[in-house]
């Protein structure tokens, strides 16, 4: 099966596209990792496990393999500069469901970069990729990263209680989704 989504790049607006993540994008992606890892540690669990180079090679090797068929991951370029990633996952083309994730450069943050990418994502899965539910999960308390789904009409359905190992203990996380029906383009 050929992968439909090699080259794909999505317009989010005259400063911001999404572009398919490739193994070219480890460089830019670890130095981000690395100036900002005790940022981002806070609430990504990856980060521990991205302490060189090739750890990150690593990823978009696996998130960009021809037979992967449940992630679809987009570097975020704003002003032409590499400042994060984002990107579906848990594909699920038979339930016609998929998960956001996101990470952005804490220098990056507060300028609406993610909600806007985030809202180009959106169309693209109910209206190219057919999807009907898209969930977001948040780390309670990163209240930067939970406004996110709340301007974009998601739906606050619960919390998964201890969902995600982080930093030596387990967190919970706020489960938020959106419907296609309630999609407002």
């Amino acid at each position: 099966m050929k992968d439909t989504h090699a080259l794909l790049q999505l317009q989010v607006g005259p400063d911001l596209y999404l572009r398919r993540a490739t193994v070219e994008d480890a460089p830019d992606l670890f130095q981000i990792i690395d100036r900002d890892r005790h940022y981002l540690r806070q609430w990504l669990p990856f980060i521990d496990f991205s302490q060189q180079l090739a750890d990150t090679e690593s990823y978009l090797k696996f998130i960009s393999a021809p037979g992967n068929r449940t992630d679809l991951v987009f570097v975020i370029v704003h002003e032409e500069e590499v400042c994060g990633l984002i990107g579906f996952k848990d594909i699920d083309n038979l339930n016609k469901k998929l998960e956001i994730g996101y990470w952005l450069a804490e220098g990056r943050q507060g300028h609406g970069i993610m909600r806007r990418a985030c809202h180009t994502l959106l169309q693209y899965a109910f209206e190219k990729l057919h999807m009907n539910r898209i969930e977001i999960r948040v780390g309670v308390g990163n209240s930067r990263s939970s406004n996110i789904p709340k301007k974009l009409g998601f739906t606050l359905e619960g919390i998964k209680r201890q969902g995600e190992y982080l930093n030596g203990r387990f967190h919970d996380l706020e489960v938020y989704s959106l419907l296609r029906g309630e999609f407002g383009g």
